[in-house]
């Protein structure tokens, strides 16, 4: 059973099958082959697999995210991270990067930001004599921020699939995307230097202020999404839910962006964003059950315990598998699936699970911008008309960064559960 769910997986993958489509394909045949098990039990497992609250959270930050795009956030956003650091080398790129920081902490999806801020951002950076290859990649990368910082998609599902505290999993995620978002901006920064790209005019204390008031209502909206999981007056999908009226309000009644035409293309969009999430959670839960019927957690347990009972060796190896999965496997499908997998052996080894997700996250958010299967590269090199290959290129050094910063993450887990400990 387990060989013909694996082998027509990778053979469904090897030949293009849409990933939802091949975890649901690949199921059915398993339990086919296996002719004790009533393929009814298919629709009943995907549904239970998305009977959850706490999935609740995704459909709505999806739609808050939607809104915030067309509500002119966004813009405001990048106008008050191009006042604040505009005037450095390679200013656009920094502004890119900061501004996809600020938007991570109010949408919780990497390709959200990365087309969301890329359709604007990208076209800025070439216009202003940036290499296409360097806008690109500027953008691409500093999207994977949006699956790392709080409140992101990806830690939901973990929180969900593993029982772990979805306010715990938030709070770890804010080092980690400072961490990094602070590593590329440093990176932006040299390689902008060596190739003399062109500064923005500093703006002056009255342009700033000005930048930061039109922004506050933007700024507000992290505040009170994180500050009321923080204290305990909503959960992580109430919190959702709030996302989602006060971006309205704001886009509707502050800025003015959001007309009736608007309001069902937001729908529209959201719906199918959804809808694609929700396929593939329901499938690759069908995938998990049968992994966990057949005990391949425990196995896989067995093996990885058997080559070292170390737990560094262990998140060294769990690393390594991550950074190959994410090349191949949506990150959402890969969480679901493994989550359940590697977590009880984490745990038997004495780590933490917050710790746990959090290394998982990162690992797989690089995914997103590696090939075959990084979502971000597809977004970016269509709005930049760019090939896969030459922008993947231009992507060396900010791996080279992103890899030393998951490393640090880790190897270093005080330096996320810290903070864990500090807020409760």
């Amino acid at each position: 059973m387990i060989i013909v769910l694996l082998v027509s997986l990778l053979v469904l993958f090897f030949i293009g099958v849409p990933v939802a489509i091949a975890l649901g394909l690949s199921t059915s045949m398993a339990m086919i082959v296996a002719g004790d098990v009533p393929l009814l039990t298919l629709a009943q497992r995907a549904f239970v697999s998305l009977d959850s609250f706490p999935l609740l959270a995704i459909p709505l930050f999806i739609l808050a995210g939607v809104i915030m795009e067309y509500g002119g956030i966004s813009q405001r956003l990048i106008n008050l991270a191009n006042a604040l650091t505009g005037h450095l080398t390679g200013g656009l790129a920094v502004v890119t990067v900061v501004t996809t920081m600020f938007f991570a902490a109010i949408s919780g999806s990497s390709v959200a930001a990365t087309a969301a801020l890329g359709a604007i951002l990208v076209p800025a950076m070439i216009s202003r004599g940036y290499e296409k290859e360097f806008s690109g990649g500027v953008q691409a990368v500093s999207g994977t921020l949006g699956i790392i910082m709080p409140p992101s998609i990806p830690l939901i599902l973990y929180g969900t699939a593993v029982g772990a505290s979805i306010g715990d999993l938030f709070i770890a995620g804010m080092v980690p995307g400072i961490l990094i978002g602070i590593g590329l901006i440093v990176t932006v920064y040299i390689i902008a230097k060596k190739r003399n790209y062109a500064k923005e005019d500093k703006k002056s204390g009255k342009e700033i202020g000005t930048a930061f008031v039109k922004a506050i209502p933007a700024l507000i909206m992290p505040v009170i999404i994180l500050g009321g999981i923080y204290t305990g007056v909503f959960t992580a999908t109430e919190a959702a839910g709030v996302a989602v009226a006060y971006a309205f309000i704001v886009g509707v009644f502050v800025y003015r962006a959001i007309t009736f035409t608007k309001i069902k293309m937001i729908l529209s969009q959201a719906s199918i964003t959804t809808a694609t999430i929700m396929l593939i959670l329901a499938t690759a839960g069908l995938f998990s059950w049968i992994l966990t019927i057949e005990n391949v957690p425990q196995q896989v347990a067995s093996v990885i315990t058997s080559i070292s009972e170390n737990p560094w060796v262990f998140l060294g190896i769990v690393v390594l598998l991550l950074l190959l999965v994410g090349m191949f496997m949506e990150t959402n499908a890969s969480i679901i699936i493994l989550a359940p997998i590697l977590v009880p052996v984490a745990s038997e080894l004495g780590i933490d699970p917050v710790h746990f997700g959090i290394v998982m996250i990162v690992t797989l958010a690089i995914g997103m911008v590696t090939p075959p299967l990084g979502l971000n590269l597809f977004v970016v090199s269509k709005i930049a008309n760019l090939r896969m290959d030459r922008l993947t290129i231009s992507l060396i050094p900010f791996y080279i960064t992103i890899l030393i910063c998951l490393l640090i993450v880790t190897f270093i887990p005080s330096l996320t559960m810290t903070v864990v400990e500090w807020m409760k």
